[in-house]
Parts: C-alpha cells; sequence; structure tokens
C-alpha cells in the first residue's frame, strides 16, 4: 500500500507541473498589460520599461517559466501584482475559508445526500422516492448561482434569518454566515450524492448475502448499516470525494456572491488585474489539494472494502 501511495504521490508532480505551464503561458499571452495595470494610465513609457525589466516580463516566456518554477518550488510564488503582498501570506489566510466552506458543503453532502438514497431506495417506486428523485434532478441541473439569489431574496432580505455576504467572527457568527454558501455549494452535491446512493443501495439490495443476513434474524437496521451501505459506499465515496476537489474549484462564482474572504474570491480579484502570481499561486496550491482529496479517497476504499486492498496485493504480486 505504501508504494501505491508514493507512486500516486510522485504523480502528482507532473500533473502539477502541466498544470502550471498550461495557465502560465495563457495568462502571459492574454491580452493586456500587467505593468500598466500597476503603474496606471499616467505612466510614461519610460516607466513602464523600467518595471519591465525589473520584473523581467522582457525575457522569453520560457525563461519566465523556469524562473517562476524555481521560485515555486522554494515555496515563493512572488508578490501580487496588484497589492505587493507575497502571494503565499495571501493564500495562508485564504485557503482555510475555502476549506471551511467546502468542507460545511461536503458535510452537507453526506448528512444529507446519503440518508436520503438509503430511504429512496428502501420506498423504490413509491410517492416518496418519486420526490425526492425530481427534487435531485433539480438540484444537479440547477445552476449555483440561481439558488444563492433564491436563498439571498428569501433568507436574508425578506426573513432576515441569515446574513447574505462576508464570513463572521466567532463560531455562532461564523455558523450563521455559512449557512447560506454552504447550503448553496452543497445542493449539487446532495443531489449528486442522493442519486448515486440511491442506485448503489438497489444493486447491493439484490444481491444473495442481504436475503441471508435477513434469513439469520439480523435485523432491518443493522442489514441497512453492516450490509447495504458498507458494500454500496465505495462509489458514494468516489463522488464525495470527487466533489469535494470539485468544490474547492467551483467555489469561485458562489464566493463572489457572498463575498466569502476564500480563495475563489481571491482568484476572481487575481484574473480582473491580470495578476498572474496571485492567479498562478491559486491555481497551483488549488490542484495539490485536489490530488491529495483524491488519494485520500483512494486509500479509503482498502478500509471501507477489504477487496480493494486484496485487489492491489495481487496486482503487486503479479508484477513481481
Amino acid at each position: 500500500m505504501w508504494r501505491y501511495i508514493i507512486k500516486r504521490v510522485l504523480w502528482m508532480i507532473p500533473v502539477t507541473l502541466g498544470i502550471t505551464f498550461i495557465v502560465f503561458m495563457l495568462l502571459s499571452l492574454a491580452p493586456g498589460d500587467p505593468v500598466q495595470l500597476i503603474l496606471g494610465g499616467d505612466a510614461t513609457e519610460e516607466t513602464l520599461e523600467a518595471l519591465k525589466e525589473e520584473m523581467g516580463l522582457n525575457d522569453p516566456l520560457l525563461v519566465q517559466y523556469f524562473r517562476y518554477l524555481g521560485n515555486m518550488v522554494k515555496g515563493d510564488f512572488g508578490e501580487s501584482y496588484r497589492s505587493g503582498i507575497k502571494v503565499t501570506d495571501q493564500l495562508k489566510e485564504k485557503i482555510p475559508n475555502t476549506l471551511i466552506l467546502a468542507g460545511a458543503a461536503t458535510l452537507l453532502m453526506v448528512l444529507i445526500g446519503i440518508p436520503i438514497g438509503i430511504i429512496s431506495a428502501r420506498k423504490q417506486y413509491s410517492a416518496l422516492d418519486n420526490i425526492t428523485m425530481v427534487l435531485a434532478l433539480v438540484g444537479a441541473s440547477a445552476p449555483g448561482f440561481w439558488f444563492a439569489l433564491v436563498f439571498v431574496i428569501a433568507f436574508s432580505l425578506h426573513l432576515h434569518w441569515f446574513p447574505s455576504s462576508g464570513m463572521g467572527q466567532g463560531f455562532w457568527p461564523l455558523l450563521r454566515s455559512l449557512v447560506l454558501p454552504a447550503t448553496t455549494l452543497g445542493i449539487n452535491g446532495i443531489a449528486i450524492v442522493a442519486r448515486m446512493t440511491r442506485s448503489s443501495m438497489l444493486e447491493v439490495m439484490r444481491e444473495d448475502y442481504i436475503n441471508t443476513a435477513r434469513s439469520k434474524g439480523i435485523s432491518e437496521g443493522r442489514v441497512v448499516k453492516t450490509h447495504m451501505l458498507r458494500n454500496a459506499l465505495i462509489p458514494i465515496l468516489t463522488v464525495v470525494g470527487s466533489r469535494f476537489g470539485i468544490l474547492l474549484g467551483g467555489s469561485i462564482a458562489i464566493e463572489a456572491v457572498f463575498s466569502w474572504p476564500g480563495i475563489g474570491n481571491y482568484v476572481v480579484t487575481a484574473l480582473n488585474n491580470r495578476d498572474l502570481p496571485a492567479t498562478m499561486g491559486s491555481v497551483v496550491v488549488t490542484s495539490i489539494v485536489f490530488s491529495i482529496v483524491n488519494l485520500g479517497v483512494d486509500i479509503l476504499y482498502a478500509y471501507v472494502d477489504p477487496r480493494v486492498k486484496a485487489q492491489y496485493i495481487r496486482q503487486r504480486g503479479g508484477a513481481k
């Protein structure tokens, strides 16, 4: 298993390099002059050229890329063109906020999506099953920003239950400010997890060992928890893990709507200002976190389903 983990970690290196190269080239070739944005429209041509030379922007793109890569390996993502603050320091402040938001949305996916899927599977073709699956279809299809606007109008402007923007300080203010953006961000995932759970449970329910467990007099609750859910958990884990990674990058619109001080809002500001170091740092860190999450999900497989670990051991023995 350790060999597999090390192999996956090593694979993160070329993936990260590929992402940084593509993003760096796209941002460098995009229209607009970052030096002009920094100095403003009143700057003279001599001042612009002097700053370009100082920042190394007159060097060939490959030279600029490898210089950036060398600094990135040392943990230095450069300084923001707009604020002049080190990108690393800004990311340390923004990333925890996005992780809190993505973690809360993922928690909602698990606590709401899985029970809905289990109930729908056990009440297959009932009115409850039909209603929940229709709602899940709507949740999976409607855009997140639409839900965001509906929630703000309903729960902030009219009912005044939750704040419409910002991140509260302290446990209860934070919790209140987290409800709307986390719910908005998690709705799509709740619907997908519910549908996946229902599908997996229905497949497992038809297996012979479920009937055997019932014939032994095991309670229905224990059959569902121990035999059905555990064997149906592999595809559910895949969906939850991948959705958490998607939430990290897909929270941009939601953070912008709710003015959440996370990495998504930071990226929007950086792109508007053509702030290459800030954008690059955000993309690199997000891709690394996404890869780590996927690795964690793969490792969980072996603990949830021993067959996965056994298959890995057989493949390893066959390779020898």
